[in-house]
């Protein structure tokens, strides 16, 4: 089975899928029965959107674009693939309803995803503590133009949905910390791919959790992996229903769905 693939943005993320699918594909050439990936089309901020069907599409551009490619996607009805991060659009569940399909995420390593899952248990955990402090430290090269990144927002945000403590975010330092905000610390610098970091510090010990991406092939194998699994679907997901799909497991944190 073949699977056409449209890909919005022509930055690394795209670059990987693109080089995820051929070898993907050289690796299942022998195989006539494997389900493999076909580019149809690449389009770059400001390109037109090719007419050529296909199967599913990413987002991996800009922002600004989001909006734009969501329309094409609900008239089309085409599944979409949101990759692109600090975009906002309230109504979006909304606005999907059952016309498409659409899965949203900052990051599609399912172990990040996993992660998430962690955050939300160690924050119980905090509450139940008593003591110490939930931080959030991360890192990408220095071309990364967002700070927070998404993901650090969607680790925020699956503290902020178990605790009773903490009621949102905060990544503006020390001169405006405040207790009941999940503080945030971001590094640009070198080549980094993506490291996240969730920081327990309590007066007596301190426990924490690391993801580091070695490659960012990382988030192109998952955000296939995602493609294959939306398909044939309507609604808004997010890699949270991908992830219980093959483990049938209790959902822990909130979904996650929504602009980053």
């Amino acid at each position: 089975m073949n699977i056409r693939l449209g890909i919005f943005g022509a930055g690394k993320l795209a670059g990987a899928i693109v080089e995820e699918v051929r070898e993907g594909n050289a690796k299942t050439a022998q195989h006539p029965e494997a389900q493999q990936f076909s580019i149809a089309w690449m389009v770059d901020k400001g390109d037109s959107i090719p007419t050529d069907d296909v199967d599913v599409a990413i987002d991996a551009s800009v922002p600004d674009a989001v909006e734009a490619h969501l329309e094409w996607a609900i008239e089309t009805s085409t599944p979409l693939l949101i990759a692109a991060t600090d975009w906002d659009i309230p109504d979006l569940k909304a606005r999907v309803g059952t016309r498409t399909a659409v899965l949203v995420s900052a990051n599609f390593s399912f172990a990040v995803t996993f992660m998430r899952r962690i955050a939300a248990q160690l924050a119980r955990f905090a509450d139940w503590y008593g003591q110490g402090d939930l931080a959030i430290f991360e890192q990408h090269h220095a071309a990364k133009k967002d700070a927070p990144s998404g993901t650090a927002k969607a680790l925020a945000q699956a503290i902020v949905s178990a605790s009773t403590r903490y009621t949102g975010w905060n990544a503006s330092g020390w001169d405006a910390w405040d207790p009941s905000k999940v503080a945030i610390a971001s590094l640009r610098a070198g080549s980094e791919a993506g490291v996240h970091e969730v920081v327990f510090d309590a007066p007596h010990e301190q426990f924490s959790i690391v993801h580091r991406a070695r490659d960012r092939r990382v988030f192109a194998s998952g955000a296939l992996k995602a493609a294959q699994w939306i398909i044939g679907r309507r609604g808004l997901f997010g890699m949270d229903d991908v992830l219980e799909s093959m483990f049938g497991d209790e959902v822990i944190v909130a979904k996650e769905a929504g602009g980053r």
